[in-house]
């Protein structure tokens, strides 16, 4: 079973930048597809940014196209999650997880393992 732990968030102002990291153990890492997914305060959780087991393939929510980037590096068993132009409605904890599937999915029902999840906070 893969376990999945993430870092890098923290708290920042509307504009600025965070970079996520998703560490992963176990060997088959590098052949599940992997997603980005957030829960703001009082919503339910919802899908921000997926990749396929290559890296070749991404997919990202309307919400954060063009300024969200999805990323992996199989070598070091980690996903990563580039966030520019952060906005106050970024605000949320955000959590990885690994689909043990050969495609990926922008379903949270989808995906096997979680991480525990980072908190990301963006104040106007």
């Amino acid at each position: 079973q893969v376990q999945l732990v993430e870092s890098g968030g923290g708290s920042v102002q509307a504009g600025g930048s965070l970079r996520l990291s998703c560490a992963a153990s176990g060997r088959t890492f590098s052949t599940y597809p992997m997603g980005w997914f957030r829960q703001a305060p009082g919503k339910e959780r919802e899908f921000v940014a997926g990749i396929n087991w290559n890296g070749g393939s991404t997919l990202y929510a309307d919400s954060v196209k063009g300024r969200f980037t999805i990323s992996r590096d199989n070598a070091q068993f980690t996903v990563y999650l580039q966030m520019n132009s952060l906005k106050p409605e970024d605000t949320a904890v955000y959590s990885c997880a690994a689909r043990k599937a050969m495609y990926g999915s922008i379903s949270i029902s989808a995906y096997d393992a979680w991480g525990q999840g980072t908190q990301v906070t963006v104040s106007s």
